[in-house]
């Protein structure tokens, strides 16, 4: 990887960090996330993987969970790439990808070897930013990454691609394109057992990392009431996509 995008990712990782310490209404909403995610694990006796999981605490909610980024750090359990995974063929139960697709630039390549490393029935679980009305002003105009969504997906990396040449890529709009349209890509022998849309205008309103927080944390409990009513117009409001996939038995 080049130095700028390794520079790029250790200055991201210690804002975000910072920002997980300081904002307990951050950990609470990620907490809600992590147990929508755990509704959907497939119940194989096998681990449970999540790839990039940068500072967020997964394993509070999914004890067990390995926790793995393309870089080391004091909370990560091993180091992987999702390209080329260290994990046994057929080894695992699950792989959690938060904030993780859309930064694949070559999502048909990676699930290639989602499909290698999973146990028949085992799940690919992505929790994405969700283009709606809304969503096209948060990660539109409020986000520093691009959402890509006049820009092509190449589906599979180039002959000779070597994975550990990976570079930053961000496009936040593909999961929506990929998984909320008609037609969509061949899947390499998954299928998609569910897609959700969530508003998460709390999560909005905690300004996540990068954003200052514009609700008190004691509005949490409103804001989440307020979430359950957007949930039901998720074309104006969802800003949170979850999407199963699941390995063909």
């Amino acid at each position: 990887m080049a130095l700028e995008s390794i520079d790029r990712h250790n200055q991201e990782i210690l804002r975000n960090a910072d920002a997980w310490q300081k904002k307990p209404a951050l950990r609470a909403i990620y907490k809600t996330f992590h147990q929508a995610i755990a509704r959907h694990l497939a119940p194989l006796p096998l681990p449970v993987v999540e790839l990039g999981s940068g500072v967020a605490d997964i394993q509070r909610v999914i004890p067990g969970c390995i926790r793995t980024d393309i870089f080391p750090n004091p909370w990560i359990d091993r180091v992987e790439n999702a390209y080329a995974l260290s994990f046994a063929s057929g080894s695992l139960s699950n792989l959690v990808l938060f904030d993780v697709f859309h930064h694949l630039r070559y999502p048909g390549t990676a699930l290639q070897e989602f499909d290698r490393v999973l146990a028949p029935g085992g799940r690919v679980i992505v929790f994405e930013p969700c283009v709606s009305l809304l969503g096209l002003l948060v990660y539109g105009a409020l986000h520093p990454e691009p959402l890509a969504l006049n820009q092509s997906i190449q589906w599979h990396a180039p002959p000779g691609w070597d994975p550990s040449k990976i570079d930053y890529y961000a496009a936040q709009g593909n999961a929506s394109r990929l998984f909320l349209k008609p037609g969509r890509q061949a899947l390499h022998g998954f299928r998609v057992v569910t897609t959700q849309r969530y508003a998460a205008i709390a999560y909005v309103a905690s300004g996540g990392y990068s954003k200052p927080q514009l609700s008190p944390t004691a509005w949490l409990p409103l804001m989440t009431a307020i979430d359950r009513l957007c949930d039901y117009l998720p074309q104006l409001f969802a800003t949170r996509l979850l999407v199963v996939l699941e390995k063909a038995t």
